[in-house]
């Protein structure tokens, strides 16, 4: 049996959300800052932000309130697609962390951020002391090395401790071997310095 009054809402015609978020989130190789821009994007595609990110402003929190009430069913299930979505792009691992019966996209949301956000400090520095051994030579090709170095970069990021792209710059061709020395001594000398 259907129901002829039920709302359409975009969100709920999503069925592989994998192809608009294309990676999975991991504790250890994911890169969460890809991961929650890529989210959000999707979130915004489909007016679901406060859903993920409830609004703070006492105007906006009002017409959230307002939607919610005008259809609570509607908000619900639209809760629970922006939810799946989360569910469907996270490990395993991650899935078995935050995964609580009836649970809101938001809490979820909340317990996510709080897994890669906790600790800055020690994360930074492992994070610091890879950047600094990696190579080119443990890596299997220039293209892995330098999506690798962006990796650790970007995680760097993620827990509050941007690296400056000179610095970056300066580590990536730092990493290379003594066959790129003409690369190396080239880059090193651009004024400014090239970026990434």
């Amino acid at each position: 049996m259907t129901d002829t009054g039920a709302k359409f809402h975009s969100a709920l015609s999503i069925t592989n959300v994998k192809s608009l978020v294309p990676f999975t989130l991991d504790i250890e190789n994911g890169p969460y800052h890809s991961w929650v821009a890529l989210f959000k994007v999707q979130a915004r595609v489909h007016n679901l932000m406060h859903h993920i990110i409830p609004p703070t402003e006492t105007a906006a929190k009002a017409k959230i309130d307002v939607l919610r009430a005008a259809d609570p069913e509607l908000y619900d299930r639209l809760d629970a697609a922006v939810l799946q979505w989360i569910y469907g792009t996270i490990s395993p691992e991650l899935l078995q962390a935050i995964l609580v019966k009836d649970d809101t996209a938001a809490k979820a949301w909340q317990r996510l951020e709080a897994i890669f956000q906790d600790n800055k400090g020690s994360r930074a520095t492992h994070l610091e002391e890879e950047l600094v051994v990696v190579s080119l030579e443990k890596i299997s090709s220039a293209e892995a090395y330098c999506n690798h170095v962006k990796t650790l970069v970007d995680r760097l990021t993620d827990v509050d401790t941007p690296v400056a792209n000179s610095l970056f710059v300066l580590r990536l061709i730092g990493g290379l071997p003594e066959a790129y020395s003409g690369t190396v001594d080239f880059v090193q000398n651009q004024d400014p310095l090239t970026t990434f």
